[in-house]
């Protein structure tokens, strides 16, 4: 793990790293010292470690939650290079979409593709950040919709340090074989009139999940429309509930 630079400000602390070739972003109480929960935020597309909507989740996580948060930049977004594989795909997505195939099946056997190798770099960075004396080998949560529910399933499905989950806006199609294998708490999210992914889709993965505890909770809105702020309410008491108990 290579230190860039830091910074605080109200409170929290933030430190600019990379391992290996993944770029990201660590944030935690400003002083904090010992072990505490890590949540993990995986950001949506087109979006990157440090975006307005990441920043803002994950200062509550650590102020409400007393939480160590990380995101990393996936391939291609962010401070990552252009990934030629990866943009070739989305190359041929477009013709794809242009040939009249569902949007749908483009976009999750992509994901599913950028997967198979952000899972093994987002394992990597949990090393890495909870070899760190101020935040410890500590519970995992995890936090992501769209892109950062169609990587983040797979990633909680082989993650066994995660003990709780809020993902959303995702599809079963590529990824109810994953979601089976989880049954750590989760909370999943819908916007009701998703335009990318289909509502009995978002319905399908949320059936998929194998775990006992889990909530649906669905709002009206297009895939990008934000979500309502009494969701990360709801995520700050869901992780209070099962990373700090």
């Amino acid at each position: 793990m290579r230190s860039f630079s830091t910074s605080s400000a109200d409170g929290v602390q933030q430190l600019l790293f990379s391992v290996g070739e993944v770029p990201g972003v660590l944030w935690t109480p400003h002083g904090a010292a010992g072990t505490r929960p890590l949540i993990l935020i995986g950001h949506g597309g087109g979006q990157h470690k440090s975006a307005p909507a990441v920043l803002h989740r994950a200062r509550r996580f650590v102020t409400d939650l007393g939480a160590a948060v990380v995101s990393v930049d996936v391939p291609g977004h962010g401070d990552r290079p252009v990934h030629p594989e990866f943009s070739g795909i989305a190359t041929a997505n477009q013709a794809r979409l242009g040939a009249g195939e569902d949007l749908i099946t483009v976009l999750t056997a992509f994901q599913a593709r950028v997967a198979e190798q952000t899972v093994p770099e987002w394992r990597a960075v949990v090393d890495a950040v909870q070899a760190l004396d101020h935040v410890g080998a500590g519970p995992v949560g995890y936090w992501g919709v769209s892109l950062g529910c169609g990587l983040g399933v797979p990633f909680v499905a082989a993650e066994p340090r995660v003990r709780a989950a809020v993902l959303g806006l995702g599809s079963g199609l590529a990824n109810a074989g994953d979601a089976a294998r989880i049954t750590v708490p989760v909370e999943f999210l819908v916007q009701w009139h998703d335009e990318r992914v289909p509502r009995e889709q978002s319905l399908a993965l949320y059936d998929a999940f194998a775990s006992p505890d889990k909530s649906l909770h669905a709002h009206p809105g297009l895939h990008a429309d934000r979500l309502p702020e009494h969701e990360l309410d709801s995520a700050v008491r869901f992780f209070a509930r099962h990373l700090t108990s």
